[in-house]
This record gives C-alpha cells, structure tokens and sequence, in this order.
C-alpha cells in the first residue's frame, strides 16, 4: 500500500506544475474580419504560421464582432495558454478588464497600449511607412491627384493620412491629397463595398494612385483602383500580389513580427510587459518590392523610397505624428 507521505504529494506537485508549464501554449484572438481578411489579421496569422512551422503550437480565436473579445481571452487565460496576444486596437478595453484577473497569465495586445503589469503593447509609428507611400505615389501619379481611403477615424488612421500626404509632397509640391474614411465603428474595417465606392469617388476625381489604410475593407478599394486602370496600394501585408501590376507597392505593419515575437519571448522565457514601439528603423514598418510590382518602380523611385528609409531611421527626416506632434499640417 503506497504512503502518501508530505515528500511524496511534494514531489507529485512539482511534476504536476512542471508538466502543465510545459503545456501551456500561446493563443491569439483576431480582431473582426477573420485571419484571411488579406490584411491586418492575416499578417497577425504570418506570425503566427511562422510559430507553427518551428514546432510551436497555438491556439486561435475569430472575432465576429467585439463583443466576443472579453469572452474569449478570458477562456483561453482560464484554460492556462500564456501568452495571450490580443490584435487589434478594438480589445483594449476587454484585456483591460482581463488582464488583473489572471495575474499570472502573459498578455500581448497590437496596435493599444493597455497599462497592465502583465501586458505586453505593441505599437507602430504608422506615419514613417505612410511617408514612403506618399513619396512612391507621389512619383508614380500622372495626374498629380492622389487618394486615401481609410476605415475606422481613429488616430492611428489619421496619423497614416498624414504620414502619406507628407511623403507625397516630399516627392511634389503641389500634389493634390484626397482621402476619405470608411466610417466610425470597428466595421468601417470589414467592408469592402463601401471601399470600393470611396476608391471610384477618389478616381472621377482625378486619384490615379489610391493607397487603401482600412483592413478588410481596402480589399474592395484595391479592386476597383485595378478594374478603373489605376494604381492602389496595399497595407498591413504584402497585397502586391492581388492584383499584380497594379499595386504599386505594400505598406506593411510588421504584426507578423509583433505576434512571433511575443510567442517566441514567452516559449523562451524572456517575455517582459511594457511597451515595444516600431517605426521604420525597428523593421516595424516597411514596403515591399517584389516580382508582383518591380515594372512598377523605377529605379529613381527605389533610390528615393531606399533614402527616405535611411533618412527616417536616422532622424534625418522627421514624420509628422499627429498623436504626439498635434495636428497635421500638410
């Protein structure tokens, strides 16, 4: 008959502990939109691919709507995944509440700061990579006219806007900015139909380059600048490839990077809360050359968007960041 003696129920404790630490895994809940949106979820999904393909394994969640986002991060912290990486600046307020209720537990948010002891806030300086769009479309505008349309009116949108008018007259004087925005909630992300409408408004106009800031939404904003014969641009990922040779070039927001990098600190230990900014110099933000756009950008355009790169990442040139810096005034 087996004693169970203090030092044994001691010692079967530990493994207990040992074994559940060993299983916990980290999970992700996209924001609305899905992790095929062809945007902001699926760079988040990019990282979390790149997890998987080393080994990793990772538990996942698709919001329908907001609402959802309270429920399932307090499910998966509840059934002990660590860390827990919210995505989208939507969840704040619902990893607000979450977070103190499982001290134990890691969090990760993109694109929100929530100040909580075990969070970690990824943020991006959208306006150095929205310079090198405006500059890139500055120069490949015939018509001197260039257009925006982005979703949700919130800060970091409007921090884009500015970034991109400010490259576009980098590249010219008197170019011409139009921009629109989608509309006031989180669905202003998820509505292509609108997008396209807002991208043929821009091109009656005179827009012959249209870089689109509004998630899955800017997938019916790239459509229509390629069924109307002008150039869009991509964001978030690289969406050259949707319409090849008629995307100038992709503006992406490194989440991919942002989401492998807190899994990858967590399965090493070394996950830290706290704030982590990424701008240009970072390898936050960047565009992207590929087979997809490369008769699209001349060699002048390259040298012009390569030195903007380095002029950025040195303070050379400073973006204007209407979070921080007021108004835009370009």
């Amino acid at each position: 008959m087996l004693r169970l003696t203090s030092g044994v129920i001691a010692a079967a404790c530990a493994v207990f502990m040992t074994t559940t630490a060993t299983l916990a895994e980290p999970a992700i809940v996209y924001s609305v939109g899905g992790k095929f949106d062809g945007s902001f979820n699926e760079s988040a999904f990019a990282g979390v691919k790149r997890f998987q393909d080393q080994g990793g394994d990772v538990r996942e969640f698709e919001l329908e709507r907001d609402a959802q986002s309270l429920q399932a991060l307090r499910n998966f912290a509840s059934r002990g995944a660590s860390p827990v990486v919210a995505i989208g600046f939507n969840q704040a307020n619902a990893l607000g509440q979450v977070a103190p209720n499982f001290p134990k537990t890691d969090f990760a948010i993109v694109d929100m700061v929530v100040d909580q002891p075990n969070v970690r806030s990824y943020v991006f300086k959208e306006h150095e990579g929205a310079y090198i769009g405006g500059l890139l479309a500055g120069m490949a505008s015939k018509s001197g006219t260039i257009g925006f349309v982005g979703g949700m009116d919130i800060p970091i949108i409007q921090r884009f806007l500015c970034g991109y008018k400010q490259g576009g007259q980098a590249a010219r004087a008197d170019i011409r900015v139009l921009s629109n925005m989608t509309g006031d909630t989180p669905a202003a992300f998820a509505d292509p139909v609108r997008g396209g409408e807002l991208a043929i408004g821009q091109i009656n106009q005179g827009a012959d380059v249209i870089i689109q800031a509004a998630g899955g939404t800017g997938i019916g904003v790239l459509q229509a600048a390629a069924d109307k014969g002008v150039l869009g641009m991509g964001t978030d990922s690289n969406q050259n490839g949707l319409h090849p040779g008629k995307v100038l070039t992709s503006i992406r927001k490194r989440v991919d990077n942002a989401v492998y990098d807190s899994f990858q600190a967590a399965k090493d230990g070394t996950f830290e809360p706290g704030i982590k900014v990424l701008g240009v110099a970072d390898g936050g933000m960047d565009w992207v050359l590929d087979e997809n756009n490369k008769d699209l950008i001349t060699p002048d355009m390259k040298a012009a968007a390569d030195a903007a790169v380095a002029a950025i990442s040195d303070g050379t040139v400073k973006v204007h960041d209407v979070v921080t810096d007021g108004a835009c005034p370009f």
